[in-house]
């Protein structure tokens, strides 16, 4: 179980979780080394436990992966239970696509494709809530690469919204957060997703691969902002001021 980075200033690692071999945790890993956070790496889809408690770490991060979060393998369903973990002990949790799927699923909401099969799939509007607003500044495009979304889970509070997929951010009790799109893509991520994802290009309402790089020249200087400040509230408690 890989450790990157160093902890710095009695900070405590981050758990990583990731769900392929060659996954990366790309610009969230590198912004929480660079705020002084060692993270531990864990794929429990290659057999690898997840702790029994966070009580060593600062917080988990679950990230996205090309399973859904309904399906039956037994480490899907073991991870949707391990959410447990970081909800009784009022750890930070953020799931990205994938994780705050999973999430969902462990609040008790669901987790469906729309009926009509539109995807998201590409660069996409982002309108902030009152409580988003109230919290921080949001983009106003973000990027995507799904085909589900998920239900706003009972005693949550909504803080973005979407067009095609109504919840895209989330927050649940004081220290779990879930976000429908990516943030955390480098270049080369970028680049690869749309190499290897080009199959899903003729799924309704995705955009071909030119617009997602063409999208990332025009939006993801914002996107890269807007996401070292949320790790700031997610991890580190701080309040970002909104205008």
């Amino acid at each position: 179980m890989p450790i990157e980075g160093e902890s710095r200033g009695g900070k405590r690692p981050v758990l990583v979780v990731l769900h392929q071999e060659r996954s990366s945790a790309g610009r969230v890993g590198q912004m929480l080394i660079n705020k002084g956070h060692a993270l531990d790496i864990r794929r429990p889809a290659l057999g690898e436990k997840l702790p029994e408690t966070l009580a060593g770490h600062a917080g988990a991060v679950v990230f996205g992966g090309p399973m859904s979060a309904n399906d039956p393998d037994d480490f899907v369903k073991t991870e949707i239970d391990w959410l447990n973990v970081p909800l009784k002990e009022n750890r930070p949790y953020l799931g990205i696509c994938l994780g705050a799927q999973m999430l969902v699923r462990q609040l008790g909401g669901k987790v469906q494709a729309r009926k009509d099969g539109q995807t998201e799939i590409g660069w996409y509007p982002l309108r902030p809530t009152e409580k988003g607003r109230l919290l921080m500044h949001w983009p106003q495009m973000v990027y995507h690469f799904h085909r589900e979304g998920f239900d706003l889970p009972h005693g949550a509070d909504l803080l973005a919204k979407g067009d095609t997929y109504p919840n895209q951010a989330f927050r649940y009790g004081e220290n779990a957060w879930g976000l429908q799109f990516h943030a955390e893509l480098t270049r080369a991520m970028m680049q690869r997703w749309v190499v290897h994802g080009e199959h899903r290009f003729i799924m309704p309402n995705a955009q071909k691969g030119r617009e997602h790089l063409e999208g990332r020249m025009l939006f993801d200087a914002a996107l890269k902002a807007w996401l070292s400040q949320f790790l700031d509230i997610v991890f580190e408690g701080k309040q970002a001021l909104a205008a």
